[in-house]
């Protein structure tokens, strides 16, 4: 059961489901990416799962199932079922953690198992690492880059040609574009009806922006029109992606440390760190602090 403390960020009443409520990919809770949470979800029915989260209101929550050795994982945005969500995954290990213990935890979740492990820092905040499914990326068809470029308000020329456009996957697809400057990506202003046909269409869960700041650090931006999001502040599953990216096309020497820092245009300032192990088949990790939601 949760302390007093945290009984005060639920949303459950006796006789529902406790929700949880923690931000991802920051020790403030005024910063990163808000999740909801639902550590038993055993009793719930996919159609009150997706009430639920329409109701929370997040870009996600995930709904936590225990079974056997590990947890199998649901994840509902505010409109649909999603494959795989890493900021969730952060949130409610941390949650699962605090009350717990940490540990090693095993998600079974749509896209399929992912290892997760929390631990305590020595500022004591808590922080988890999922090692996502394998990656891989496909490039992005000529037409589709059209189209996506046009609904964003982009052009050719807007693009950093070091970094081409494919379409990522770490669990969940992502179309990732990398802007030549900062400036253009802060400028961020598409038709979000346009976006979320295309989406809808090639099944991408977000679209990774990102703008490559050295060797190793990017900052980035996600548009989510399908969920019923404009912008996700912080989003762990298109990190994985851009972390399997940039080892496939040998942008990073791997084993390599990338961090993504997301969040900051829009006033949710989050800290994503990838690691990159050198086995071209592996999964990427992904590090978060979470915290809850007052």
């Amino acid at each position: 059961m949760p302390t007093t403390e945290h009984r005060a960020q639920t949303d459950g009443t006796s006789s529902g489901p406790e929700v949880l409520r923690y931000t991802a990919f920051s020790t403030d809770p005024a910063g990163g990416n808000p999740a909801g949470v639902v550590l038993d979800a055993t009793a719930m029915t996919p159609e009150e799962m997706l009430a639920t989260a329409a109701a929370v209101g997040y870009s996600e929550t995930a709904f936590l199932l225990p079974r056997g050795d590990g947890l199998d994982v649901r994840y509902f945005s505010p409109r649909a079922e999603v494959s795989f969500c890493g900021h969730a995954t952060i949130a409610s290990a941390v949650a699962h953690a605090e009350r717990h213990g940490a540990g090693r935890l095993l998600y079974r979740t749509p896209a399929g198992p992912v290892d997760v492990r929390t631990a305590r820092a020595d500022d004591g905040s808590w922080r988890a690492t999922l090692t996502s499914v394998a990656p891989t990326s496909v490039p992005l068809g000529d037409d589709d880059l059209r189209e996506l470029l046009r609904a964003l308000h982009w052009s050719a020329a807007d693009l950093d040609p070091a970094l081409p456009p494919r379409v990522a996957y770490a669990g969940a697809w992502h179309p990732v574009l990398a802007a030549g400057t900062r400036d253009r990506l802060a400028a961020l202003d598409y038709d979000l009806d346009a976006l979320a046909a295309l989406m809808q269409r090639r099944d991408w869960t977000t679209v990774d922006l990102v703008w490559r700041a050295d060797a190793t650090t990017f900052h980035a931006r996600n548009p989510f029109p399908p969920g019923g999001v404009v912008e996700d502040p912080a989003t762990g599953a298109a990190a994985a992606a851009l972390g399997g990216y940039l080892r496939e096309l040998g942008l990073v020497t791997p084993p390599a440390t990338v961090t993504v820092l997301q969040g900051a245009d829009m006033g949710r300032p989050s800290r994503l760190t990838v690691d990159v192990p050198q086995d071209p088949g592996s999964g990427i990790g992904v590090t978060g602090a979470a915290v809850a939601i007052p």
